[in-house]
């Protein structure tokens, strides 16, 4: 059976580690933070201290981490994965990052004998514990059936792009549909509600018809019972965006929606709601319409 290793443990991270492990792989784990460690030491992982150590234990490495430079680190940088590189060992990187870096690594690790597969995720928390999640493949496809019944593990839908970095222009293409809903749905509520009409019941209404998405289905009510913890953080979110305009941008790709979208996730950020969910982009609507969307635990 392949030794599976697991680098950043964070709100996704976790959860998607925990079921590797429950899948019955070999696991070993490491993170910035202790706590997580422990606890899936706890579930039958075992500890490594660094990335290297990770990858000395280790057939395939998973890491999930905040950004690029935090994926090049842990990758290319002193006691990171490439110190112990190997031919014939698979890192699969759940990060969502730029094209551009994914690429880089692939080409590094390549010259090891190492296959690269960025392979970032959709569907937030609930997905990463339900073992539910979209993942968008980029790399060799036999690399991919190698560790395709890791990734069964983690999600339902998984799709091989293309070449290496395939799988984060996915990632990037969904992020631009994910910022767009999150926005429109902010401005349909604060719209019903200013307007006179329940938001409650034109979600209902609107959802069954052309309007419908996953958006209307999963957020609104946690947006009604008060709930702005996040699924996806917004600031996630604005740094996504940014890699998706910085990729535009390389490519000639106009994309002026998404920059306004942008702005208004970099103002959730500047304003302090960074850790709130994405959905919570809401607020800045009720800010400017001069109301608050009406909250209750029905």
């Amino acid at each position: 059976m392949l030794r599976v290793g697991y680098i950043g443990l964070g709100l996704m991270g976790k959860s998607m580690a925990r079921n590797i492990l429950r899948a019955g792989f070999p696991l070993v784990v490491h993170n910035r933070s202790r706590a997580a460690v422990e606890e899936l030491v706890a579930e039958g992982a075992r500890a490594a201290r660094s990335p290297a150590e990770v990858a000395a234990q280790s057939d395939v490495v998973f890491t999930n981490l905040p950004d690029s430079p935090d994926v090049e680190l842990v990758v290319l940088g002193a006691g990171g994965i490439i110190e112990s590189a190997r031919s014939g060992m698979i890192l699969v990187d759940n990060s969502t990052i730029k094209p551009a870096t994914a690429r880089k690594i692939a080409a590094v690790l390549g010259e090891k004998g190492v296959q690269c597969l960025d392979a970032p995720v959709s569907g937030g928390d609930i997905g990463a514990r339900d073992g539910t999640l979209t993942i968008m493949v980029g790399g060799a496809e036999d690399a991919l059936e190698t560790v395709r019944p890791i990734l069964a593990a983690l999600g339902k839908t998984i799709t091989h792009i293309g070449g290496p970095g395939g799988g984060q222009i996915a990632k990037a293409a969904n992020q631009i549909m994910v910022a767009a809903q999150m926005v429109a749905m902010g401005e349909l509520l604060v719209f019903a509600q200013k307007a006179g009409a329940d938001p409650r019941k034109v979600v209902e209404a609107i959802k069954a018809g052309a309007a419908r998405c996953w958006t209307l289905d999963v957020k609104p009510q946690r947006l009604f019972s008060g709930n702005r913890s996040p699924g996806f953080k917004a600031r996630m979110q604005a740094k996504d965006l940014h890699i998706v305009l910085e990729t535009a941008r390389e490519y000639g790709v106009p994309l002026p929606s998404l920059a306004v979208d942008s702005q208004l996730f970099n103002a959730m950020v500047a304003q302090g709601m960074g850790d709130q969910d994405n959905s919570a982009v809401l607020a800045l609507f009720e800010q400017l319409a001069s109301i608050r969307l009406v909250e209750n635990s029905d």
